[in-house]
């Protein structure tokens, strides 16, 4: 459903008064295109984003792609890589190397990051899940900037293309949901969701604002001629469901600039905006466990 400019404005300002906030970031936001590698530049303009808002005085929760390829390219292996052990040591070398890289860029500013890794088990475990909220609690209580990933050198699902957690999508989401935040963002290699493919059908339009996920938006998400970028729209759809019920307002934005996370932040309209519409604290369990057939 549009909404009036006047309404929209009103809405997109309010962001700056977020004081939780998770960001997603996608592989391809990560790495040079023509070769796969990490793009060094775009990482230390990310941390430099991420910092200022942390000097804000917001919490910041980074859920962040990428330690296959940069294990790939620590270990010199030209090619992706199709055997699961190999994409399982390329996590393993490449979440330390990362991690190694994040903490280098952080450090220059003044900033503390750590490594959180997790699992499908971790999130549907409630001993799991209350140990996993209050670690994130007490790291931001410390002013510490959590790193996230799903634990790739053991969790089979996330390495095949049709992962549960979709490249971080849905993961991002649950984290979310865990720490009661208040902004998802979703930085992709899509400048946010369109009624089609736009580089397939020239007629499609973008959606600017979503007030309510319904069965039409959702099916926007199926097939082959929605499902663009890493992750697949299906997957940020369903990351949209999550974050809308757990009281988080959700955006996907484009990740090639990552200057775009301060110019949200400030109110500009970039990217697709899912307006938060809360529900029961056991909707997001129970969504979780019909995707993971438990």
């Amino acid at each position: 459903m549009p909404v009036c400019g006047i309404y929209k404005m009103t809405v997109r300002e309010t962001l700056k008064d977020k004081k939780r906030i998770v960001i997603k970031i996608g592989s391809s936001s990560l790495t040079h295109p023509e070769t796969g590698r990490l793009d060094l530049i775009k990482m230390e303009v990310l941390v430099r984003e991420l910092t200022d808002l942390r000097n804000q005085g917001k919490d910041i929760i980074l859920v962040s792609s990428g330690a296959v390829a940069a294990g790939r390219e620590t270990l010199g292996l030209d090619e992706r890589p199709t055997k699961i052990s190999v994409k399982q040591a390329c996590a393993s070398v490449g979440q330390a190397r990362l991690m190694m890289i994040y903490q280098k860029l952080f450090s220059e500013y003044n900033q503390i990051c750590s490594q959180v890794l997790l699992t499908k088990s971790s999130m549907l475990d409630n001993h799991s899940r209350e140990n996993a909220k209050n670690t994130f609690n007490e790291l931001l209580h410390m002013g510490v900037i959590p790193i996230v990933n799903e634990n790739d050198t053991i969790a089979l699902h996330e390495l095949y293309s049709l992962s549960v957690f979709g490249d971080n999508d849905t993961l991002s989401a649950v984290v979310a949901s865990l720490v009661d935040a208040d902004l998802l963002l979703l930085m992709s290699d899509i400048d946010g969701m369109y009624t089609d493919d736009p580089r397939k059908n020239p007629d499609a339009r973008f959606i600017d604002t979503v007030e309510k996920l319904d069965d039409e938006l959702l099916a926007m998400g199926k097939g082959s001629s929605t499902d663009f970028g890493t992750g697949g729209m299906a997957t940020k759809l369903s990351a949209a469901t999550i974050a809308s019920a757990s009281g988080a307002d959700m955006i996907i934005a484009n990740g090639c600039d990552f200057h775009n996370i301060h110019r949200i932040m400030a109110g500009e309209s970039l990217g697709t905006l899912f307006l938060q519409n809360k529900k029961d604290d056991y909707f997001v369990i129970g969504y979780l466990q019909i995707m993971y057939n438990k």
